[in-house]
């Protein structure tokens, strides 16, 4: 997940060629767009070198979290834990919180990285939040916290919501309620996977009808079938 306030790391090193008094939403258009040309030119690494020298104008809090903020973006999680640390703090910012969870979960830390999401959600609740609860409560085995997520994300989802993959060669998306019933499909059979074959299977029928590429529900439903065969074999 990209987070949105990454938009505005060069504000405050910038922040001489404009007036104070300018709108907000004028200085995000600004900064995403000359992060996308500096982006363009090859340059980010130029970017971080810059943010990472000492600026008397910006607060050292600003400076580290938009610092941590660019190297998450870049994919360099644990440089930006470096700056920032893995504890859980009341007083970070919505933006350390966010890099903290999503670095630590591409990290493949999903213990920590959970408590990190759950102060976001705490926070500010979101469909999108609830369906990274609900995959992380999963791998961990919290089957109770992930259905009371995803029957959240369900209520809270709307028809243009989408939700980003990775697995496959070329990335896609599908609506996020389908990618909720995926979760609840996968909640079940691991609820009992030596009984919860069939019903696993209609739920990732269901999500199939919403998204009938969505190739992560396709994986599912093979290896569940063929799990299935093999156990009325033997």
């Amino acid at each position: 997940m990209k987070i949105k306030y990454f938009l505005l790391l060069t504000a405050f090193g910038l922040s001489i060629e404009f007036n104070h008094a300018q709108n907000q939403q004028n200085l995000v258009e600004h900064y995403k767009a000359y992060y996308a040309q500096m982006q363009k030119q090859g340059d980010v690494d130029g970017v971080i070198k810059d943010r990472s020298r000492p600026d008397p104008i910006a607060p050292n809090v600003a400076r580290q979290d938009t610092l941590a903020a660019l190297y998450m973006n870049e994919g360099k999680y644990m440089q930006a834990l470096n700056i920032l640390g893995i504890q859980k703090d009341e007083k970070d910012t919505d933006m350390a919180v966010e890099v903290k969870a999503v670095s630590l979960k591409s990290l493949n830390e999903p213990v920590r990285a959970l408590e990190h999401y759950e102060l976001l959600f705490k926070r500010k609740p979101s469909a999108g939040l609830a369906y990274e609860l609900a995959d992380l409560k999963i791998q961990t085995n919290d089957l109770t916290g992930a259905s009371l997520n995803i029957t959240y994300g369900i209520a809270n989802s709307s028809a243009e919501m989408m939700k980003p993959y990775y697995e496959s060669q070329t990335p896609y998306q599908v609506p996020i309620k389908a990618g909720f019933i995926y979760l609840k499909a996968i909640t079940k059979f691991r609820e009992n996977p030596e009984v919860n074959h069939a019903s696993a299977i209609a739920l990732l029928d269901e999500a199939l009808v919403m998204a009938p590429e969505f190739n992560l529900a396709i994986l599912a439903k093979t290896a569940i079938a063929n799990q299935k065969l093999e156990q009325e074999k033997n």
